[in-house]
């Protein structure tokens, strides 16, 4: 069994200790390594092979924005987890455009976050309900395009078929392409087929764009 590599990022020293040991609790899951700042959490994505690194916002040197991008930048096949207390609406979207495949608030559920941390290494994109109740909230503010009815964004969009918004919509909603199969009764290679169509006529770079640009323009 191939296991998730993953680092952890954050300046609590319990709160990463105490990860540590909810992960490593799990069979398909080892912390490779851990960091209690940004710029030590970067280094070690040089230094070692990591899949999947979880990361707080809110750190001591730099801020956990600057880390992603740079995880972005020097490790694209790893995943991102922004796992923080911020709720700053503006910092929640700025993590995401930066490159972050999930955002999740620490009072998450044990068992809900070993589920993100597992199908967001396998692709996924993933909301923690109430960060997505904070977007819509502040969209005026955070999203300063015109929000669109659903009728308004398919009138825009008219070339996504009736299919492809019902995947949209389940991206939104952070289902995997074989939760999306399941879902919708499909071959895993069918969805996957669907999402990739939706990238390239939402002309965004990937899933978590295309989930953004469906919150920002009111799809959802």
């Amino acid at each position: 069994m191939n296991k998730i590599k993953v680092l952890i990022v954050d300046d609590h020293k319990l709160l990463r200790n105490g990860l540590r040991s909810l992960l490593e609790k799990e069979k398909n899951i080892i912390v490779i390594a851990e960091s209690e700042t940004g710029k030590e959490g970067i280094n070690k994505i040089l230094s070692h092979k990591i899949d999947l690194a979880v990361i707080d916002i809110l750190l001591n040197d730099i801020s956990g924005i600057e880390v992603i991008k740079k995880i972005v930048e020097n490790s694209p096949d790893t995943k991102i987890i922004a796992l923080s207390s911020d709720k700053n609406p503006h910092n929640i979207l700025e993590a995401i455009k930066a490159g972050a495949n999930a955002y999740v608030l620490k009072d998450i559920p044990d068992n809900d976050l070993i589920f993100i941390i597992q199908n967001v290494a396998k692709g996924a994109f993933y909301l923690d309900y109430q960060v997505a109740d904070i977007i819509k909230k502040n969209s005026d503010f955070i999203l300063p395009q015109k929000k669109m009815t659903r009728a308004g964004f398919k009138a825009q969009h008219a070339n996504l078929t009736e299919r492809e918004y019902e995947v949209l919509k389940l991206i939104v909603d952070g289902k995997s392409n074989q939760q999306i199969a399941d879902i919708l009764s499909i071959s895993e290679h069918t969805s996957k087929a669907h999402v990739c169509n939706i990238i390239q006529k939402l002309v965004v770079d990937d899933r978590t764009q295309a989930a953004v640009k469906a919150i920002k323009e009111g799809i959802v």
